[in-house]
């Protein structure tokens, strides 16, 4: 077990209200337990870590859904080439549930979701593997990810963003995992999210 022994009192300022969001999230299952043990020694050791050239670097992910908790809307990634959820790096900005929305907005033209009460959703760190971007090659690396739940409505007007994706759309929950051609990210990652939602009070 990973103890703790730098105290608060010594992360930068603007790192502290994430660490302690993160320190005092719930995990879900016994992979949060160890991912969030790994993202607080981060927070609390690197301060490179919001920044993509640290080789584990904070990401944020946005599991939206619509208000009778049915559907998730998903993009056709261009780099994994498959149907996956919506997320982005944090590149030096401190408030990741903000970036989490403006990707969302970015990558599918929703602009008007509001996030979920429960404040972060769910926490995961992912093996991100070595791949070409925009001509350039990418390292392998790990994203320290902090997911968000958000409620948007389907009759929104979708659009693909280019250089992201190359498709958008609503689908029914359990179609999100046959959809993934994924198999770790579609089994334990949105099988969680889903099974999350009956947890959760939209208001």
């Amino acid at each position: 077990m990973v103890h703790f022994k730098r105290s608060q009192a010594s992360i930068a300022a603007c790192v502290l209200p994430l660490y302690n969001d993160v320190l005092g999230y719930q995990p879900f299952n016994e992979q949060e337990e160890a991912d969030r043990r790994v993202i607080l020694a981060q927070l609390a050791s690197d301060p490179d870590c919001f920044d993509r050239s640290a080789l584990a670097h904070m990401a944020c992910s946005i599991w939206t859904i619509d208000p009778r908790k049915t559907r998730t809307l998903m993009v056709h990634h261009n780099i994994y080439d498959s149907w996956s959820w919506i997320g982005g790096h944090a590149d030096g900005e401190y408030d990741l549930a903000a970036v989490a929305l403006r990707e969302l907005e970015e990558e599918t033209g929703v602009a008007n979701a509001r996030l979920a009460d429960c404040g972060i959703y769910s926490l995961e760190v992912l093996t991100v593997d070595g791949h070409a971007k925009h001509g350039e090659y990418v390292s392998s690396h790990l994203h320290l990810n902090v997911t968000y739940l958000a409620i948007a409505s389907p009759d929104e007007p979708l659009r693909i963003k280019p250089d992201e994706n190359s498709g958008v759309k609503w689908v029914e929950l359990d179609n999100a995992i046959g959809l993934s051609t994924e198999p770790w990210i579609a089994e334990h990652i949105y099988r969680k999210l889903i099974d999350k939602l009956a947890t959760v009070n939209l208001g």
